[in-house]
């Protein structure tokens, strides 16, 4: 592994496909010939040393597509990537079911642990020649979703804004330009409603169809697969939804109500919610680059081993952050296995966001710079996606004591404005992975019908939102700005899931500092090497799933904000 490299100058090359289909046919021959444990051993071990060079460079097209989606050498590349992916699966079930069936599985496992093989009957059951056409249409169709996204021009104040330029207005202290940025966003995705539709459509149809060409009548069962979701399931996501409808829904209603208070406004609208304070939001107290000086200020000063990854993530520019005509319209992280290195992404649009993006998705980058150096296998350097969360949504809490250096005078702003966000954010998550389960369960919906579906979500768990004259979102068309819906199928319930996690993190991080940040060192070195709750007892945290968990993960959180929702007078 290089240990001068900077990612704008590594060098990209395409995998030989061609060559990995070949090789992994090779191993497969060789695992069902091996007569000794350490032949298997070598095997194993020199394929994931070979794969992680190879997810290198994909992860390194993919990045640089994001970075400007107008580039047609990476759109190319990308699009050759998502065909070809599709094709290896055969060869990598095949491969990794001879190493499960190796008389040496008892060896791999006490060495590697059986998470590992649970993941690769994963794989396997999630498998069918019949989907890699399927998978490579909804590659380009999720795609084409997102350069839609990240193309978006949309003219207002002068400027030409793409969707992150926009929200920034949704902050203005004028009620009047608040509306008008609301209504110029809406009427972006209204003007692309049909084809936003066409996609939809076919992705519903698409992966349906390969949930049903492996015995399941729908996609539903496939996509929990896909999420790697072994110890619950629809029955217990279900439930948790019902808790957040009736302990969250009405906690958030009164924060609504006192917000609408401060603002001196009978209610609040859709184009209100982010206006916290009557005399303005916090705002980053510099440019973009004192707010990541700030952030190597605050994770020198957490701990030594957030110090060490902060200064390599400067040091070899894994982080793209700032906002740029082209640029995809979201943020990850995702990780360069060959070199130990997560890479960050994002669009800074000088309002908290920013300040959201220095600790949740540098918490997914901490978590895999941890586990890629404590784990000896890259099917653990990244854990369960319902896992995953907990390290990015807790490390903004516990970046809490130290707003001032990012906000100056406007650090209690910032810290009661994340907060509420935090908790406000969890109906409308749910309400995402009810959308979801509606549409791959009824495909009969027409179109118009789904996204009615939409507006009465909102009046289940959102009753507050209103869109005043705004008759496009009105019927339900604010979900079509949820990518996750399109690119990401049920993983957006993970992110209120882990809140619950993040707030007893908050709790434990009040009251006993050097613990929780053990527990939380343990959860981020774990990786995935075990199962969604063996993970959680291993971090002590609770199951959300459990009857009064949101009530008692949330408790702490809602003392807090009822205590200061009051009219803002500090």
């Amino acid at each position: 592994m290089e240990s001068s490299f900077r990612f704008p100058d590594l060098a990209y090359q395409r995998p030989d496909f061609a060559a990995i289909q070949k090789g992994l046919t090779a191993r497969t021959e060789a695992v069902r010939a091996a007569r000794s444990y350490a032949e298997i051993r070598d095997l194993f071990l020199s394929f994931d040393r070979e794969w992680q060079q190879v997810s290198t460079q994909l992860n390194i097209a993919y990045i640089r597509n994001t970075l400007d989606t107008t580039d047609a050498f990476y759109e190319q590349e990308i699009a050759a990537i998502n065909d070809a992916i599709p094709t290896l699966t055969p060869y990598s079930v095949a491969f990794n079911q001879a190493v499960a069936e190796s008389p040496f599985r008892p060896e791999l496992e006490q060495e590697f642990g059986g998470q590992l093989f649970v993941r690769l009957e994963l794989q396997k059951k999630s498998y069918c020649e019949q989907n890699i056409p399927l998978r490579q249409q909804e590659a380009r169709l999720t795609t084409e979703y997102q350069k839609l996204m990240a193309t978006a021009q949309i003219p207002f104040d002068g400027q030409t804004l793409n969707l992150y330029g926009v929200q920034k207005y949704f902050e203005h202290p004028d009620r009047d330009v608040r509306r008008a940025a609301f209504r110029a966003y809406s009427d972006f995705y209204h003007k692309n409603e049909p084809r936003l539709e066409q996609i939809w459509d076919e992705l519903i149809r698409i992966r349906n169809e390969m949930g049903r060409n492996l015995g399941f009548e729908n996609y539903i069962p496939l996509g929990y697969m896909e999420q790697g979701r072994t110890d619950y399931g629809m029955q217990e996501v279900a439930s948790f939804r019902e808790q957040v409808r009736q302990v969250l829904v009405p906690l958030c209603q009164k924060l609504y109500d006192a917000q609408a208070g401060r603002l001196g406004l009978a209610y609040v609208c859709a184009c209100d919610e982010k206006m916290v304070f009557p005399d303005g939001n916090a705002h980053p107290a510099g440019d973009d680059d004192f707010m990541v000086e700030a952030a190597r200020k605050l994770y020198h000063t957490l701990s030594l081993e957030t110090g060490a990854f902060i200064d390599f993530m400067i040091d070899h520019a894994l982080m793209d952050l700032k906002n740029k005509p082209g640029k995809a319209s979201t943020g990850y992280m995702t990780s360069l296995e060959a070199y130990q290195a997560p890479f960050v992404f994002s669009c800074f649009n000088q309002t908290i966001f920013d300040m959201q993006v220095l600790t949740h998705e540098l918490g997914h980058a901490f978590a895999g710079y941890m586990a890629m150096r404590s784990q000896p296998i890259s099917d653990y350097f990244s854990e369960s996606t319902d896992i995953a969360e907990i390290h990015s949504m807790s490390m903004e809490q516990f970046a809490y004591p130290y707003a001032e250096w990012f906000f100056g005078k406007d650090a209690d702003k910032y810290r009661f404005a994340h907060l509420q966000d935090a908790i406000t954010f969890v109906p409308f998550g749910v309400a995402v992975d009810e959308f979801q389960h509606i549409c791959y369960a009824h495909p009969e919906l027409t179109p118009k019908e789904r996204t009615y579906e939409w507006h009465k979500l909102e009046q289940k768990y959102m009753p507050w939102r209103r869109y005043e004259d705004d008759a496009f979102m009105e019927r339900g068309g604010y979900w079509y700005h949820k990518l996750h819906i399109y690119l990401y199928p049920f993983y957006y319930i993970n992110y209120t899931l882990t809140t619950m996690g993040a707030m007893e993190f908050k709790k434990k991080f009040a009251e006993d500092r050097d613990t929780a940040w053990q527990d939380y060192l343990r959860l981020c070195r774990v990786g995935g090497s075990r199962s969604y709750l063996e993970t959680l007892a291993c971090a002590n945290l609770s199951i959300p799933f459990e009857p009064g968990a949101v009530e008692r993960s949330c408790g702490y959180a809602r003392e807090i904000l009822l205590r200061e929702a009051a009219p803002w007078k500090r």
